[in-house]
């Protein structure tokens, strides 16, 4: 497979999602939203996004599964399975908060092998495969060189329906607060790990995160250079539901930091 070509496939298709979900945004209202669980917000335009992705990559690549998470399409394959959030940040584009994108990953086997992250209001796809760089607009990206937590802008993630850990969350919200240039939390998963690939942002962390939330900038930033590890440090995230991304450069102080609260 040339994951090149695949990939520019994929970056069109996202904008197609994308333009749909601009178009409807200047119309949506509050009737439209539905309730999957406790704050955990979907609408037509979630569905309909990723019935638009999910046909668009069957003529890409037929022989591939699908995880969704609104479960238009839920088939597994042996080799290649499409991971798709076609809405990452909907509480965002429910409000009108314009930080809101279309996240689709590629996994062969166990080993994500290319990403794609649009965000939308923006207009700024930010892209990678594996063996090669990482892109946003056709423009290589690299992630930052602050060497060290005090030197950082890190962003976040809030829980909103699972609070089982928040006491330890907090604890460490508050020492990262006291010790680093700012704490940033924008709403996507997925738009604050391409930020992170293009240096925006030093690190990111979160928990509680579904493999649809991640997959995608876990690729981006891998290949712009930075490091994706658990909260203990290793390679398994998507299943751990926990993620750390930094620029690589002070990965294991924030590991550290993380295993003071989160043993």
């Amino acid at each position: 497979m040339q994951l090149e070509q695949v990939a520019k496939q994929v970056v069109e298709l996202s904008k197609q999602a994308g333009d749909f979900i601009r178009q409807e945004r200047k119309t949506f209202n509050a009737d439209k939203i539905e309730y999957k669980g406790l704050n955990d917000l979907v609408s037509y335009v979630d569905k309909t996004a990723e019935g638009i992705i999910v046909a668009g990559l069957e003529k890409i690549l037929p022989e591939a599964g699908f995880i969704t998470e609104e479960q238009t399409k839920n088939k597994i394959a042996d080799q290649y399975n499409w991971i798709i959030d076609p809405l990452d940040g909907t509480t965002n584009f429910i409000h009108g908060l314009p930080v809101f994108s279309v996240s689709i990953a590629l996994k062969e086997y166990n080993e994500l092998v290319l990403g794609v992250v649009y965000e939308v209001n923006q207009d700024e796809c930010f892209y990678a495969w594996k063996g090669g760089p990482a892109y946003l607009n056709g423009e290589e990206i690299k992630v930052s060189k602050a060497p060290t937590i005090g030197d950082s802008l890190i962003a976040t993630g809030f829980p909103y329906y699972n609070f089982e850990k928040l006491p330890q969350y907090i604890e460490l919200f508050t020492h990262l607060m006291k010790n680093c240039h700012g704490l940033r939390r924008l709403g996507s998963a997925a738009v604050d790990l391409v930020y992170t690939a293009a240096g925006r942002f030093d690190a990111y962390y979160e928990y509680n995160l579904n493999a649809w939330d991640c997959a995608a900038g876990i690729v981006i930033v891998k290949q712009a250079g930075g490091h994706v590890v658990n909260f203990k440090g290793g390679d398994e995230i998507l299943n751990a539901r926990e993620l750390l991304a930094t620029n690589g450069k002070f990965t294991e102080e924030m590991l550290q930091t993380i295993k003071q609260y989160f043993r």
